[in-house]
């Protein structure tokens, strides 16, 4: 039932090791200079390096100031003694540290030193369930099916009609796990090595298809080393034994569900519509980790957005909210074709179905399309079904859904075509979607928690026969206890002498002032909404009244009348605005320039990426935009947050930690230390020509740690690696980690005596991948610098994309959870579900609002300044209560919180692109194209000197 016709749808240093921590003095060393940059990434006018050319880095240690400059007790941990040294270091330089070649495919990371015991002793749960092994040897078979099938689920009910009709006759009764994909497990050896079997599935539509099946012996999991692994008598994790073992716990579970990574999901555990042809579906996430406890099994509950099933031509109209009777676009076009490309849809008639995979959309729309018949005779697709199947085409209009090849297409309608149901819908969700979703899917803990036992007792591992019977397996059924540590909250200071103690993480600023209050002389105002201008005159008075409340030097007078434009004419307006704020400023101010723009945003969507780009990369512009929405409610608490982002944006700061004035911070007041953060975001899926856009921030306030400086860069397609940290070109050195340390060198007067560096984004898989390349970057911009430059670098993954949560002991109880029952904010988990050996640790830093706290793992790759657990914790969770966007402790440290917000802003400057039709899901072509970066637009200088992406 289709048509098929010719038409076609158009020798360098690296990672060092050891303290670093010398003290000499320095005497007469020569100055070295900075050389030249020749960084072509988000900068404009000259380089920073040229800037302070003649800087010197040499010079005396120095310690932060404040009454106390000896660190805290649980500073440093007690080190051996270094060897002799022919010759002191520099005072103001650490000394060398032994190099690991950059050669080197693997470095160990550092192994737990002692636990934590600072904070008060609580109970808590979590989502963990304690596996113990049996005495079977996983034995992996190496799975090939022919004709190759691409459904996992397909390849599923192939070997499980394999297993039911051979296991006893011809694999020794032993049952297989099967991963979906190439490999099977089994609690012992088959009687065979490799053998071919032939298995016969009837299809939907009545079909008997024929498969060849070969399992060849592929390999012998030892369980012996995943015990000395748990038992920390061996480094290394046995990684592809425990994933064994992981497809045997999900081999039964998998049954008749839908598969989507380790996540299972079906209609049963429930189900509802998320709008524009999409649907969601609920289920649970299922993973065996090693922890010092032994294995565990995380269980989490989890949903999914999946396509409804329906005709392809009203997923097309609610996907557009479109009336189908008039031609879509090219761009209305592309945008279907993504989001249905490589699903599979189905032709049904009375007793006949047949499933397709969607390929492309034709450009031409149906109405046009011909094709050859049997004859050779031309026939038109509209008529063609109107004589062979009698189906007069309704919307001819639209473009037909091109299946087969571009060789050999089938030409299929839309509204013949269903949608075949439970196919996951990979797309960015809309705002209205994640919205319906959150609501849908959140639960407070004490729901959570049920649901997540429920769905363990429904699962039965305990008498699944492969399991129990064969592997020996059992599955603790109760949630683990565990004692965990409540930190307490760091007080903050504000102006003069007012210090604020936070209470359960958070605070109020009623009464007070930011610290450092920042200078407004020259401002202006842009109106792109239908707000009349005098309620947004009074708008912005009242806000600029707040800001001055706060101890922010503004002045109440704007430089220039409000400029008010249409959204289609706002690239003009606000070249406009600077010409006319330039032309005043050169009356009475010459050498000054606009320091802020108000703009005050369309009522449509979609303006926001394109404001901040001119603003932010054309006219050297600081922007605050507010949405039309807050004009006429003059809320006090909104001014309030407005004002704490504008102060951060002209070079305030809003607060800083008490400690950090009192040298009492770990590892941060006593030297002069820096801080970055660094994160890569990546395109949604479907945007295969987007670059994935790299971000780092860098703290430019020792010992304050408050002010982040942030650059950017785009680099290709999915690439979590940061490409630009550093770079050279034959003489000319550059790269973001050696601009930053030249800004806190120009900045601070001190060059880092110490790096500690957050890298957000990184799965496990990664890690030693991310470790090796990016501390070679870190180490090669410090000695570009100077030679023997090599201060002690902490490199700490910091992991939001996990499934472990957290529940009180008592639900209810009013002295372990918060208002949202939620554990309190500063719980710190060290023990029992942790690495076995390696030094990591879960933080709940934040204060719940809805659903369940998700804590942040903190896990530390690589330690040269030998931090204690108690010092890094503390320090980690005292930075999460500088966040300058709120009153609130945040859930992730704020240096990886501003280069995952400074990465997408970089990556709203690209908002508005056009729509490729390159852009699709898969296909060879984007593997092609990956090389080809477009670059982002080059941020101002004077912008990109403050926090311009709070």
């Amino acid at each position: 039932m289709s048509g098929r016709g010719r038409g076609r749808a158009g020798p360098a240093p690296a990672v060092g090791r050891g303290r670093g921590r010398g003290r000499g003095r320095a005497g007469d060393q020569p100055t070295p200079s900075y050389p030249p940059d020749t960084s072509g990434r988000g900068t404009a006018g000259p380089s920073l390096t040229q800037s302070v050319q003649n800087l010197s880095i040499g010079g005396p240690r120095v310690t932060a100031p404040g009454p106390s400059s000896q660190p805290p007790p649980m500073q440093q941990r007690t080190a051996p003694a270094p060897a002799p040294v022919a010759q002191q270091p520099t005072a103001d330089a650490p000394p060398p540290v032994a190099l690991v070649p950059s050669s080197s495919k693997r470095i160990s990371t550092p192994l737990r030193d002692g636990y934590g015991t600072i904070g008060r002793k609580c109970v808590i749960k979590a989502n963990h369930f304690l596996v113990d092994l049996g005495q079977k040897d996983p034995h992996q078979y190496d799975v090939a099916i022919s004709p190759e099938v691409a459904s996992k689920s397909k390849c599923r009910e192939i070997m499980r009609t394999l297993s039911s009709l051979y296991r006893a006759s011809h694999m020794g009764n032993l049952r297989l796990a099967f991963d979906g994909k190439k490999s099977a497990f089994a609690a012992g050896s088959l009687p065979f090595e490799s053998k071919e079997f032939t298995v016969k599935i009837t299809e939907q539509d009545g079909r008997e298809r024929e498969f060849r099946v070969t399992i060849k012996f592929a390999a012998k999991k030892d369980l012996h080393y995943l015990r000395q692994f748990l038992s920390g008598r061996q480094h290394d994790c046995p990684q592809e034994t425990i994933q064994a073992l992981d497809v045997v716990l999900r081999e039964s579970a998998s049954f008749d569900r839908e598969v989507v990574g380790r996540s299972l999901f079906h209609t049963d555990f429930g189900h509802g519509v998320l709008g524009d042809g999409i649907e969601f579906w609920k289920g649970f996430y299922q993973s065996l980790r090693p922890t010092q406890m032994g294995l565990s099994l995380n269980i989490n509950m989890s949903a999914r957005a999946f396509y409804e099933p329906r005709l392809v031509s009203d997923f097309i109209g609610e996907f557009l909210n479109k009336d189908l009777t008039r031609p879509l676009t090219d761009q209305e076009r592309i945008k279907v074709k993504r989001a249905v490309r490589g699903v599979r849809v189905e032709v049904r008639r009375q007793n006949y179905m047949r499933r397709y995979k969607v390929h492309a959309l034709t450009v031409q729309p149906i109405s046009q399309l011909t094709f050859p018949d049997e004859t050779g005779a031309i026939i038109s697709v509209v008529q063609y079904f109107r004589e062979r199947y009698n189906i007069n085409l309704r919307y001819l209009s639209l473009p037909a859904i091109q299946a087969g090849t571009d060789a050999k297409p089938t030409y299929l309608p839309p509204e013949i075509c269903y949608l075949a149901g439970g196919q996951r819908y990979a797309l960015k969700l809309n705002e209205k979607q994640v919205t319906n979703l959150l609501r849908a899917t959140c639960q407070r803990p004490r729901e959570r928690e049920d649901s997540i036992l429920k769905t363990m007792q429904s699962n039965k591992y305990n008498k699944d026969a492969l399991v129990n019977s064969d592997f020996g397996m059992r599955v603790r059924e109760q949630l683990t206890s565990i004692d965990a540590r409540v930190l307490p909250p760091p007080p903050l200071q504000y102006h003069g002498s007012s210090e604020v103690k936070p209470l359960v993480g958070q605070w109020n600023m009623i009464d007070l002032k930011m610290i450092n209050g920042g200078t407004v002389n020259y401002w202006a105002i842009a109106n792109f909404s239908r707000q009349r201008e005098d309620a947004v005159m009074r708008f912005c008075n009242e806000l600029v009244q707040m800001c001055q409340n706060k101890g922010i030097v503004f002045n109440p007078q704007p430089l220039i009348r409000m400029v008010s434009a249409p959204p289609h004419n706002l690239e003009k307006a606000l070249v406009d605005i600077r010409a006319q704020c330039a032309a005043q400023l050169k009356r009475v101010a010459p050498n000054s320039q606009l320091q802020l723009l108000f703009v005050i945003l369309p009522e449509a969507k979609g303006t926001y990426g394109r404001i901040k780009r001119v603003c932010e990369t054309e006219l050297g512009i600081v922007s605050q935009c507010c949405r039309p929405a807050h004009v006429m409610k003059l809320s006090k608490q909104y001014f309030e947050n407005v004002a704490m982002k504008i102060n951060v944006k002209v070079g305030g700061r809003n607060s800083v930690l008490s400690a950090s004035l009192n040298g009492r911070l770990p590892y941060v007041t006593d030297r002069p230390t820096i801080i970055f953060g660094a994160d890569v975001t990546h395109p949604s899926p479907g945007e295969d020509s987007s670059p994935s856009i790299a971000a780092v921030v860098a703290s430019m306030d020792w010992p304050q740690v408050t002010k982040y400086k942030a650059l950017v860069s785009a680099q290709q397609h999915r690439q979590e690696i940061i490409q630009d940290l550093y770079h050279r070109n034959g003489d000319a050195h550059g790269g973001m980690i050696r601009d930053l340390l030249i800004s806190f060198k120009k900045s601070t007067g001190h060059k880092p005596h110490r790096i500690i560096f957050y890298r957000d984004g990184v799965s496990e898989g990664q890690f030693n991948e991310v470790l090796l390349s990016e501390m070679d970057n870190i180490r090669k911009a410090c000695i570009s610098l100077e030679a023997d430059y090599m201060p002690p670098v902490t490199f700490i993954v910091v992991q939001k994309r996990h499934h472990t949560r957290f529940f009180p002991d008592k639900h209810g109880d009013r002295n372990s959870t918060d208002r949202s029952g939620n554990i309190l904010p500063g719980t710190v988990v060290d023990t029992k579900i942790c690495h076995p050996t390696e030094f990591d640790f879960y933080l709940c830093s934040h204060a719940g609002i809805q659903g369940t706290s998700r804590p942040t793992h903190y896990h530390v790759l690589y330690d040269e300044n030998k931090f204690t657990a108690d010092g890094l914790q503390i320090l980690t969770n005292s930075l999460c209560y500088t966040y300058a966007r709120c009153t609130r402790s945040v859930s992730i440290v704020p240096p990886a919180y501003y280069a995952h917000l400074a990465a997408f802003r970089a990556r709203s400057y690209m908002e508005g692109a056009e729509l490729s039709d390159s852009d699709s899901r898969g296909g060879r072509a984007t593997r092609d194209r990956v090389a080809e970066v477009r670059p982002l637009p080059v941020i101002h200088e004077s912008v990109k000197s403050v926090m311009f992406y709070c």
